[in-house]
């Protein structure tokens, strides 16, 4: 097993960065998460560890073991891609065997390792047969074989599930995270699906324009987001985003002053002090519905209902301020009705209208959450 650095790795393609600044500690044996929309620069900072790019500057470490310019052979790293990439004119048996007959390992060995990789990843049975036999899932096993049986130091996946239908991607990425958990392998996994990054990664590096925005559990990731893009692109649905006033802990929004007016507690005031125009955040699940008039309350009208199961997802409209909040299916709210909307204001956040960082202790909004989730979980 090893740690993996990057110490200030660029890559440039003339005048167009790709990555820059990228320093990045990953820990013996952590499964970390790439984790930004396309185009952000993760596969790139995942392929110059790879070694099939090579960065404009920089260097990349692994335990301690500066292999910036050392070939991709030779740095004992498994990569599995989004389209798979097996060999169509060999079985599942040969493709998996593969890495280790270049290797020039002993077929007997190559053998019992080959049944050992199959047994792990529940396939035996399909062992000889063809490539093109297979489903999508059954070739992405086949490609995690191919890649573990080398035993590598590191492991990298592209997007490894993106082309599995929804179903399929739940259920690999259960086997993923299980299967890393047994060998204890240092991962490092590229996404752009939240959901996906959120439930497997013990770290997430969100990235965006070649650069690391936040590094973090997914936890932190969540409930301390250090900028507005952290906090609009984690989540679904979206964090709401409103331009509001403020002063002595009452918030008005700056498009709809008289009916997005409402008065913060102290505590969740005291974030703010001295801060007298900002953007406030607000995740939908932090809004609570009410169909009567009630006091410290956003009037609302209702615009689309989504219903999905125990929950439903609620369009709104609070004068020329549009805002989406989740709510329990047994709210009876359709479209045209005028509804209230109270705010946990302590989860709220407050973000720079210029910068875009956010402002206050991030640790008073963890420990508000943990108090909320503690206090709705009890009888």
């Amino acid at each position: 097993m090893v740690t993996v650095e990057y110490d200030s790795v660029k890559k440039a393609y003339g005048e167009t960065i790709a990555i820059e600044d990228i320093d990045l500690e990953v820990n013996d044996g952590e499964f970390t998460i790439l984790l930004g929309p396309s185009g952000c620069g993760k596969t790139t900072t995942l392929r110059c560890l790879a070694g099939l790019t090579e960065p404009t500057s920089g260097t990349i470490t692994l335990d301690d073991h500066d292999v910036t310019d050392v070939h991709p052979k030779n740095r004992n790293i498994a990569m599995v891609f989004q389209n798979f990439a097996l060999y169509p004119h060999m079985t599942v048996r040969e493709n998996i065997g593969y890495p280790l007959k270049v290797a020039g390992v002993d077929k007997t060995e190559r053998q019992d390792r080959i049944d050992e990789v199959a047994e792990t990843l529940e396939i035996p049975e399909l062992l000889d047969r063809d490539i093109a036999n297979l489903s999508g899932g059954q070739q992405q096993r086949v490609a995690l074989g191919r890649a573990i049986i080398r035993r590598p130091a590191v492991f990298l996946m592209d997007e490894p599930l993106a082309n599995l239908d929804a179903k399929l991607k739940i259920s690999m990425r259960s086997r993923i995270k299980v299967l890393q958990r047994e060998m204890d392998i240092t991962t490092l996994y590229v996404t752009h699906d939240q959901e996906e990054a959120m439930s497997l990664g013990d770290k997430l590096v969100v990235m965006d324009k070649g650069s690391i925005q936040q590094i973090g559990t997914p936890d932190e990731v969540y409930h301390q987001p250090v900028n507005r893009f952290v906090a609009g692109f984690i989540g679904s649905p979206s964090m709401n985003f409103i331009e509001v006033t403020h002063s002595e802990g009452r918030i008005q929004a700056v498009d709809a002053p008289e009916a997005f007016d409402v008065s913060l507690d102290d505590t969740a005031a005291s974030r703010y002090t001295g801060t007298e125009q900002m953007t406030l955040g607000v995740r939908p699940q932090y809004f609570t519905i009410h169909t009567e008039d009630t006091a410290n309350a956003i009037e609302a009208v209702v615009k689309v209902t989504e219903p999905q199961g125990d929950e439903q997802i609620v369009e709104l409209e609070a004068e020329d301020v549009s805002l989406t909040v989740v709510a329990p299916s047994t709210i009876d709210a359709t479209r045209g009705d005028t509804v209230w909307l109270t705010l946990e204001d302590e989860l709220v956040h407050g973000f720079d209208s210029e910068t875009g960082e956010r402002i206050g202790d991030p640790k008073e909004m963890v420990a508000a959450t943990r108090a909320s989730s503690s206090t709705e979980s009890q009888p």
